[in-house]
């Protein structure tokens, strides 16, 4: 059986102080908090996944249809600045790869940042006139800008700090968790269903509260210090 001073030795004190603290100093239980983080960021990882891919490519589709499937190189259509460095860098990319520049290959490309920087205030006319149909509410009407951009921005954070290996036990996960197969629903109901025939969130995040002694500043979300 692993012991914690084993781990400790291969991550940094900082990284494991972190579960510590929350174990109150029990190297035992720290152990098993670090597990679950690992274990719920993997099981998050479908759902995120599923919904990054639906965003891009119904944003992709819509944009296609109304402008032309090159609609992020038109000259003064991205209005954030680094989504054009971003299309740069993906073009750049492609190219040392030796592959051709194809819209689907440098849609794949742009990352998640990219996406939800469709969801600013800078995009508000866009909203208006192309992209509320992108999908629709439950209540089957053409998605406002709002009713994304308020949900997405702490997926889009929570996501980053999974790709990083960073706590997230502080984090609503169970409201977030939600949100992403909801939105997914919006966008492409094919797509929710078949991710929600791979989700193991619900198997995964413990059916009760497990109580952190301490949390700690800079987590994002550390007004709830129970998971």
């Amino acid at each position: 059986m692993i012991e914690a001073q084993h781990l400790e030795e291969a991550l940094s004190l900082e990284r494991f102080g972190r579960y510590l603290a929350w174990a109150g100093g029990d190297r035992s239980l720290a152990l098993d908090l670090y597990a679950l983080n690992t274990r719920l960021s993997e099981a998050l990882y479908t759902p995120l996944q599923m919904l990054e891919v639906a965003l891009r490519n119904r944003i992709h589709a819509v944009l296609s249809a109304s402008i032309h499937q090159r609609w992020f190189e038109e000259p003064g259509f991205l209005a954030v600045p680094h989504q054009n460095q971003q299309v740069i860098e993906a073009l750049a990319e492609l190219a040392r790869e030796r592959k051709e520049p194809t819209p689907g290959r440098i849609v794949a490309a742009l990352t998640f940042s990219f996406w939800t920087a469709m969801l600013g205030t800078s995009y508000e006319n866009l909203w208006q006139t192309d992209l509320h149909g992108i999908g629709r509410r439950d209540d089957r009407k053409g998605l406002r800008r709002k009713d994304l951009s308020g949900p997405l921005t702490p997926i889009r954070l929570l996501r980053n700090r999974i790709a990083h290996h960073e706590p997230i036990l502080t984090w609503d996960l169970p409201k977030h968790h939600d949100a992403m197969l909801r939105i997914t629903g919006w966008l492409s109901p094919p797509a929710a269903a078949w991710c929600r025939t791979l989700d193991r969130f619900d198997q995964v995040h413990p059916p009760e509260r497990i109580a952190l002694q301490q949390a700690l500043e800079e987590e994002p979300e550390n007004g709830a210090a129970t998971l």
